[in-house]
């Protein structure tokens, strides 16, 4: 039996961009486990109910259902002990944690204020009105006004990356030798812009460019083959 996973989608349903989904899509690979994606968008509030909230990414593992990335991390790791882990243990699964809320709180704040105007591009129409009218209120102004200047504060957020650079002079990933679940987080983050958006967030020469191409490699290339504008 497969996983199912209801995965963020474009108007095009083969643009995946979410980057928990992400997370969640690599963490999946990573234990090996056989997963049907059933895209889904922000107004497919209702086909989420039988979950009991509204926001992906959700999986259905033959009776259990369990929602949000981190949670599902958790549920696998425990669930299929025989699969390769996820944390490498308890010291891991703290890193990871501590990975999870850096990008979340450091790093996609600055990504939604140089792509948001991007996302909404990509979006069917029915999704647009709900995600200009929400993304406008939570923001503070249109989502043009706040893509504006973009190519002047990309180096700002490239340098919020600088711990990762210092950590890839001495290992490929993040967690060591081999992936970790710390790494499919940062790679999530990453690939969130990447499907939704030209504008380049990482310069060419960048170490964490380098490993980008490496996670996304991965899995007989989940994360390079992935739909983009």
């Amino acid at each position: 039996m497969s996983v199912t996973l209801y995965d963020l989608a474009g108007a095009d349903p083969a643009l995946r961009f979410s980057p928990y989904c992400w997370r969640t899509k690599l963490a999946l690979a990573h234990k090996g486990l056989t997963v049907e994606t059933i895209p889904w968008r922000f107004t497919d509030k209702e086909r989420l109910a039988f979950s009991g909230q509204g926001k992906v990414p959700v999986i259905v593992d033959g009776e259990r259902v369990v929602f949000d990335s981190w949670a599902i991390a958790e549920y696998l790791e425990v669930t299929y002990p025989d699969r390769p882990s996820l944390f490498g243990g308890p010291v891991g699964r703290a890193h990871a944690r501590f990975i999870n809320g850096w990008a979340d709180s450091g790093l996609h704040p600055g990504i939604a204020r140089m792509v948001v105007r991007d996302i909404y591009g990509v979006l069917a129409p029915q999704d647009q009105v709900y995600f200009r009218s929400s993304r406008e209120a939570a923001l503070g102004a249109t989502l043009e006004a706040v893509v504006e200047g973009r190519e002047q504060r990309v180096e700002a957020w490239r340098a919020l990356l600088a711990p990762v650079r210092l950590v890839l002079r001495a290992q490929a990933f993040l967690g060591g030798e081999a992936p970790s679940y710390a790494d499919h987080i940062l790679f999530g983050t990453l690939q969130w812009p990447r499907c939704v958006s030209s504008f380049a967030l990482l310069a060419p020469d960048d170490p964490v460019a380098a490993w980008f191409s490496r996670v996304g490699a991965l899995y007989g290339g989940l994360g390079a083959d992935a739909r983009t504008v």
